[in-house]
């Protein structure tokens, strides 16, 4: 674990002085040190890192939720929606039809529906923050997004398990996935009517009661989420989301930040050691051609919803590039695809595309200004400050 942290500080601070993102770095350090690369090993067996990785995630979407505050969804509800629904329409729609065209089957098609459709929680939320564009006018629809991505993704892979798994029922599809929606409403009920309550609960003046107190609540919630069929992460977001209105929750939220860092690190250093970079040359193609899909249709819906809000062309260039990313959901879905014996294409190729969209889009959103002038109106915000 020390290694880990170490090897991801030495790379990041030798790429900061390029002007490089720490993520793909992050991700770099795992690839060098882990068991599928020639050298030192630092570690083994990447699950020895898992529980780890996974509280690096759940603090991450942790510290979304409370960035993300009920007034924001209650005033944008529908917009949110819409831009939501546009964005799984094209992403999921292209995916699809990106499976098919590969010819792997009808199972390996639904699986690449998902990798290409939904982004990454964690690498947008980290781009926004290390970009300082937490407060833009557009972060709140990338969030929306992000939100409704969420909530497809939770009842997504409930009905996916049972066709992936072979079961012939519906019924156990729609058991699964009513449980799931289930407790996501309980939770939204009580981020919506019981803050006061929770506000009563959490308060505290002592910094070091706090802190145990909102990390147990995001932790433990986020392994119910586990056992209702929810993703761990969604669970952590919603406990941030109820927290985030509460009187404590600018404390919390300067409290949480180190502990988000730390451990978001650890996530993606341990993403990397699951890559084994000489498997990536026989799906090379069929990745690069995933990746110019991934592009194109996250410049169209970058577009549909700056129309929505009437955003200019540089917030389009930064929805476009921030929501490039795909990550810790396409390596659940691998995982899924390799246990039910799927084509063994797929964890290659999923391992490759999402590793160059992890490095390309913290690159593209830093660089979202080329967009912007290429995009209609775009003369006049070369013009413009970029932020």
């Amino acid at each position: 674990m020390g290694g880990a942290f170490l090897a991801a500080a030495v790379l990041a601070r030798l790429g900061s002085r390029i002007g490089l993102p720490t993520i793909p770095l992050f991700i770099l350090a795992g690839i060098l040190l882990g068991p599928h690369t020639p050298g030192i090993i630092l570690v083994a067996d990447p699950h020895d890192l898992e529980m780890l990785s996974a509280l690096g995630l759940v603090l991450l979407l942790f510290y979304l939720g409370l960035e993300f505050h009920l007034d924001d969804l209650k005033a944008g509800g529908r917009r949110m929606a819409l831009a939501g629904g546009a964005y799984l329409a094209l992403n999921v729609g292209a995916g699809l039809g990106f499976g098919f065209a590969l010819g792997w089957g009808t199972s390996e098609a639904l699986v690449l529906a998902g990798v290409l459709g939904i982004s990454s929680s964690a690498i947008v939320t980290k781009v926004l923050v290390d970009l300082g564009r937490i407060g833009n006018p557009e972060t709140k629809p990338i969030l929306g997004i992000i939100v409704v991505e969420d909530v497809f993704l939770a009842l997504y892979l409930a009905a996916l398990q049972p066709i992936l798994s072979g079961a012939d029922s519906l019924a156990a599809a729609a058991v699964d996935g009513g449980k799931a929606f289930g407790f996501l409403l309980v939770l939204a009920l009580a981020a919506r009517f019981g803050t006061k309550l929770i506000s009563k609960l959490i308060n505290t003046r002592d910094d070091e009661l706090l802190v145990i107190s909102f990390l147990g609540a995001a932790v433990l919630v986020a392994g119910i989420s586990e056992w209702f069929g929810v993703a761990d992460a969604i669970g952590a977001f919603m406990v941030g989301l109820m927290l985030g209105s509460t009187t404590s929750g600018t404390r919390i939220l300067k409290l949480v930040h180190p502990l988000r860092d730390a451990f978001g690190a650890i996530f993606f250093f341990a993403f990397g050691l699951s890559i084994n970079p000489g498997d990536l040359s026989v799906v090379l193609w069929a990745v690069l051609a995933a990746v110019a899909v991934t592009l194109a249709m996250n410049v169209l819906a970058g577009m549909a919803t700056a129309k929505l809000y009437g955003f200019g062309p540089q917030a389009t260039a930064n929805i476009s590039t921030t929501l490039v990313a795909r990550g810790e959901f396409a390596l659940i879905l691998a995982t899924m695809a390799a246990g039910a014996g799927l084509d063994e294409r797929l964890a290659p190729f999923i391992a490759g595309y999402v590793l160059v969209l992890a490095v390309l889009a913290p690159l593209a959103a830093g660089r979202s200004h080329w967009l912007a002038r290429i995009l209609p109106g775009g003369r006049d915000a070369a013009l413009a400050p970029i932020r």
